[in-house]
């Protein structure tokens, strides 16, 4: 069975920037983004990316980040 591991410390998101694993976004329990890899993050603010021109910002007091499991 599959598991998301929900990215909720700086900690947790440095880690998943570094192993560049996918991740999916969620706000007001649906789904806003996913696939995108984390590029940059800071107190109030994610930004993932899916490909050259696909670039997302997310606040982090509004959104939830669940890294995707690997395939």
């Amino acid at each position: 069975m599959a598991r998301n591991r929900r990215l909720i410390t700086d900690q947790d998101l440095q880690e998943a920037m570094e192993r560049e694993t996918p991740i999916r976004v969620f706000r007001d329990d649906a789904i806003v983004d996913s696939g995108g890899i984390l590029t940059r993050f800071d107190d109030s603010l994610v930004v993932l990316q899916a490909g050259v021109g696909d670039v997302s910002y997310h606040r982090r007091d509004e959104s939830e980040f669940y890294e995707m499991p690997s395939r």
